[in-house]
């Protein structure tokens, strides 16, 4: 098998060398660039043809955001950010990268001595890897993503609106999740009606800044989910990090610790199973764009219990895996792209909402 070819973007050498380091213990990737800063990557970039890009987001002169933005308009490449998970700085530059074109984050290794460093480790070179797969565009301006790709036509009709009256949001996605969710949440006013809860593929030491900066980017509020706490109209509760989110009665929330679901915790089936359970008809489900198939079987028990149900079509997605296992089961009612869904969900919630 050819070895994913990298190129890794630090501007601290200490960081870099190891970077290399465990980059060169992975026989499945070969590094073929080290560089210090943006103005370097977009110079060997065209020399080097890396696979998959390690990306700094802390760089002098050009940073990290800006150096996304101009690989993915230029020489489109698959980015996998390396970021610093305790500042809250770097974490907010961290997912405007991954609006820019991203497709992943995972933390910064610290030291070969640190306790957690060889799972970080394995993450990074998970992630390189897996991320390398990814077919990548070149960005279009925002709204146009599917553009040109597929007709209106194709896209399955949204669903007849009558019905019994939504009274809960439940949202899953996982790479290329971040601006996906922000595009759908954001299309909602702040006086949406029903309490939105979601489920985020991240790393957990993610978890806390994913919702601080997904709060700075939409109108409603957000917040990490906390177990107890009752959902409230109007309020996005995010699922924290190696956790799974469900509902239980009377709208309160379970943070639970069993074990993970299609290898992911937390998992959108459990959060989607739980809606199915609880709300039955009055639930609305979205499965956005990610790898694998978590979400699919728990949109499917949502569909079978008579609630609205909607997958991302596969001209938007960033990796068209998790909504193309729902499509593939019959548990959407609806399949749009990106940026169809928010007014579709706001429709269903409020069918007196113009679209």
């Amino acid at each position: 098998m050819t070895p994913v070819r990298v190129m890794l973007v630090e501007d601290s050498l200490v960081v870099r060398e190891l970077l290399r380091y465990i980059v060169s213990r992975d026989p499945r990737l070969e590094l073929v660039a080290a560089v210090a800063s943006g103005e370097d990557a977009l110079a060997t970039l065209p020399v080097a043809r890396p696979d998959v890009i390690s990306m700094d987001i802390r760089l002098p002169g050009i940073d990290g955001l800006e150096t996304t933005r101009r690989i993915m308009a230029e020489q489109p490449t698959p980015i996998v950010v390396v970021a610093d998970s305790v500042e809250d700085s770097s974490l907010r530059i961290s997912m405007n990268a991954l609006r820019a074109g991203a497709l992943s984050v995972v933390e910064k290794p610290v030291a070969t001595t640190h306790a957690g460093y060889e799972a970080v480790a394995d993450q990074i070179c998970t992630q390189l890897r897996i991320m390398a797969q990814v077919p990548v565009i070149r960005r279009r301006p925002i709204g146009t993503e599917w553009a040109g790709r597929t007709s209106l036509a194709d896209f399955a009709a949204p669903a007849d609106l009558a019905g019994q009256a939504p009274s809960l949001l439940a949202i899953g996605a996982s790479t290329g999740g971040p601006p996906a969710l922000a595009r759908v949440i954001g299309a909602l006013p702040k006086t949406f009606p029903l309490p939105v809860l979601v489920v985020q593929h991240m790393g957990a030491a993610f978890m806390e800044g994913f919702a601080n900066w997904l709060d700075s980017v939409v109108a409603l509020p957000v917040s990490l989910a906390r177990d107890g706490a009752r959902a409230e109209p109007g309020h996005v509760y995010v699922a924290p990090g190696d956790r799974h989110l469900e509902i239980g009665t009377g709208r309160v929330m379970r943070v639970v610790e069993t074990e993970p679901v299609s290898g992911q915790r937390p998992a959108a089936t459990v959060l989607f199973r739980s809606l199915a359970r609880q709300v039955g008809a009055s639930g609305i489900g979205v499965l956005l764009t990610g790898m694998g198939e978590d979400g699919a079987v728990g949109l499917a028990d949502m569909h079978r219990a008579g609630a609205q149900t909607v997958a991302e079509h596969e001209s938007s997605a960033v990796v068209y895996g998790m909504p193309a296992a729902a499509v593939r089961l019959g548990a959407a009612r609806a399949i749009l792209p990106l940026d169809r869904i928010g007014d579709h969900v706001l429709r269903l919630a409020d069918p007196g909402a113009r679209p």
